[in-house]
């Protein structure tokens, strides 16, 4: 058992984090959300030269070894280009930042997308990032006598509205034949619901890692469903402002060929990644492992049943009336750029 984890130090992810957490209701901001993190731009371009603004969600991970590195800088740099990173809690705020042009790429599940779109904000969804079978998942407490989706009836269960884990908390129940009137939803932040999970105010709790692996290893929590035991997926991708890909196509596809540098540098060298993260967190390294187990990033085109996938879930969405309208999501997916950064 892993003894007296801080949850607060695994909210700051070691992989680029993909949840999508947040509210429904997703407006243009001033990108006040976004903290800026270590700029590693060339003090030497010029003011007018262009500046990539790339989103993280948490500290360190791969994309913390990527700014050691300056892979992104170095590789942008060649052109002349800037490289600056912001750091997000959660995916609506990067929907936000990109709408009001502070934010040109990030990644995220697959609910922020939707509310984005029906909202009218202006995206791409440029290639795949999770497969979204365990990155998501209802647990319980680990002495709690829930054992099946029909045993929530009743029960307080908590969740994040807007997020992917709301999504696959009302599709589960909908299979079960449950309604969202057959629970006591409690709709909290993760932070907040952490400390209620582990004094037993809510019942069960619909998350995503780093939140799943924390509760397990820790024997805090068990996992009641995730999107593998009820076949719902809940994919996550990369995004870029549309006006950026518009005017700078070709850097689109040197952003992804970078990436996908990165994450080959992540699968070629395991144990040395694997231990880093655990070590600038200073958690265990099984918590590393069961983490990537759940959630190792992918970099690949978005798949005609995938887009399929996530048009049913704005149609499900749109009748739980979590959007206000209709939306046709193929209009967003575009698998040029990942087509072209992976020849």
């Amino acid at each position: 058992m892993i003894k007296k984890l801080g949850w607060f130090a695994a909210i700051l992810v070691l992989i680029l984090v993909v949840s999508g957490c947040g509210n429904e209701n997703i407006n243009a901001s001033n990108g006040k959300n976004a903290k800026p993190v270590e700029d590693n731009s060339n003090p030497n371009a010029s003011d007018d030269d262009v500046t990539v603004k790339i989103g993280v969600q948490g500290k360190g991970g791969l994309f913390g070894k990527a700014q050691e590195q300056k892979w992104f800088e170095d590789a942008f740099g060649e052109l002349g280009v800037k490289v600056e990173w912001l750091e997000f809690q959660s995916g609506p705020p990067m929907i936000e930042a990109m709408a009001s042009n502070h934010l040109d790429f990030a990644g995220m599940g697959n609910m922020p997308p939707i509310s984005a779109q029906a909202a009218g904000i202006d995206f791409k969804i440029i290639s795949q990032l999770l497969d979204g079978k365990n990155n998501v998942a209802i647990i319980v407490p680990k002495d709690s006598p829930i054992k099946s989706i029909a045993d929530l009836k009743g029960k307080k269960v908590a969740v994040t509205k807007g997020s992917n884990a709301y999504n696959f908390l009302y599709l589960v129940l909908e299979k079960a034949g449950l309604g969202n009137s057959d629970i006591q939803e409690i709709q909290l932040q993760p932070d907040e619901t952490q400390p209620s999970f582990e004094s037993g105010k809510v019942d069960a709790w619909a998350v995503w890692d780093p939140y799943i692996t924390l509760n397990a290893l820790s024997g805090k929590g068990k996992v009641l469903a995730d999107g593998e035991s009820e076949g719902v997926l809940s994919p996550s991708f990369q995004l870029v402002r549309s006006d950026f890909a518009n005017e700078h196509p070709e850097l689109v596809t040197l952003y992804l060929k970078t990436f996908e540098k990165a994450r080959q540098w992540e699968a070629n060298h395991q144990e040395e990644a694997f231990q880093r993260y655990a070590d600038e967190r200073n958690i265990p390294i099984e918590l590393v492992k069961g983490m990537q187990s759940r959630a190792a990033m992918i970099n690949i085109p978005v798949s005609d049943e995938t887009i399929a996938d996530q048009q049913n879930t704005a149609n499900f969405q749109f009748e739980l009336g979590t959007i206000r309208k209709e939306i046709n999501v193929a209009d967003v997916f575009d698998n040029q750029y990942i087509e072209e950064a992976l020849k």
